[in-house]
């Protein structure tokens, strides 16, 4: 009888990098040997949460998130989003200064995303906020409120940051140009956890696998951009293509030293500001 394979459950956003980096493996597109792939789209927020249990062994995670499961989880050289000079946004109806914006209602996509993260680092303190589905947000703001609860701003993530102009909303932070600014480094936003106790064959296998998927859609873009686009909100094929092109690059590929500098910078100032309650070492697979 053939052997079964090992099951790898793997978590991802519904978002478009996501489905281009995940194609090759969610399309039987490369051959995975002795390990059979299944894929779950949950929003980023639900995934952070989820790497609490450790139910993943795959799964996309915030690096703001990776401070608290780093016990559990390894980052993945391959398959990180970093905005280079661009990133998270937070736009509002008509725009205000960043001094005025301390004093307003922001909605979030979670409180472990790394846009949050870097958003506290800007601000300087603690602010107003209500946290709301990333894919409600612009909506949110717009009618100003949520649920019931105010909104005068928010803080855009995924294709929002291409689409918020054509809600006649504006910009008053970009926090990856800010970050590069400051730091001359990309803004680390997410990555790929490998779970730890996968062992160390395994996880290099996985790593690999994800890398071999990551290449595959960078050859074969028109392909892996027509799947992705099945994720997208009000994207067409060019600003799919645009979308995509921020966020699965040479990064995603491999982090690479400045990448990996990256990461551990934006750990390191989550501590030293006091979001994060210890200093976190990331740790990467080699």
């Amino acid at each position: 009888m053939p052997l079964s394979k090992q099951l790898i459950r793997v978590g991802h956003s519904p978002d478009p990098d996501d489905a281009f980096m995940f194609h090759a493996l969610a399309n039987g597109k490369i051959d995975t040997g002795n390990y059979r792939f299944e894929h779950e789209l949950v929003d980023i927020e639900t995934l952070n949460r989820r790497a609490l249990s450790a139910d993943l062994e795959l799964t996309a995670i915030s690096i703001h998130a990776y401070a608290y499961v780093h016990d559990r989880y390894e980052l993945c050289s391959c398959g990180a989003s970093m905005g280079d000079g661009y990133g998270p946004m937070v736009v509002m109806p008509k725009a205000c200064s960043i001094d005025d914006l301390r004093d307003r209602i922001i909605a979030i996509p979670g409180e472990w995303t790394s846009a949050y993260l870097a958003l506290r680092l800007r601000l300087g303190n603690d602010f107003a906020f209500v946290v709301v589905p990333f894919d409600q947000i612009i909506p949110a703001v717009r009618a100003g409120e949520y649920q019931g609860q105010k909104v005068d701003a928010g803080l855009i993530i995924h294709e929002g940051q291409l689409t918020y102009g054509d809600y006649q909303l504006q910009l008053v932070v970009d926090l990856g140009a800010w970050w590069k600014t400051e730091t001359g480094l990309p803004l680390p936003l997410g990555g790929n956890a490998i779970r730890k106790d996968l062992g160390r064959q395994t996880i290099q296998d996985v790593q690999r696998f994800l890398k071999q998927s990551i290449r595959y859609a960078l050859n074969h873009r028109m392909e892996a951009i027509e799947y992705a686009r099945r994720f997208g909100r009000d994207l067409d094929v060019v600003r799919s293509d645009t979308f995509i092109g921020m966020y699965v690059n040479d990064w995603t590929l491999d982090l690479g030293p400045r990448g990996r500098q990256a990461v551990e910078k934006l750990l390191h100032w989550g501590y030293e500001a006091g979001i994060l309650a210890e200093p976190i070492t990331p740790e990467f697979v080699v």
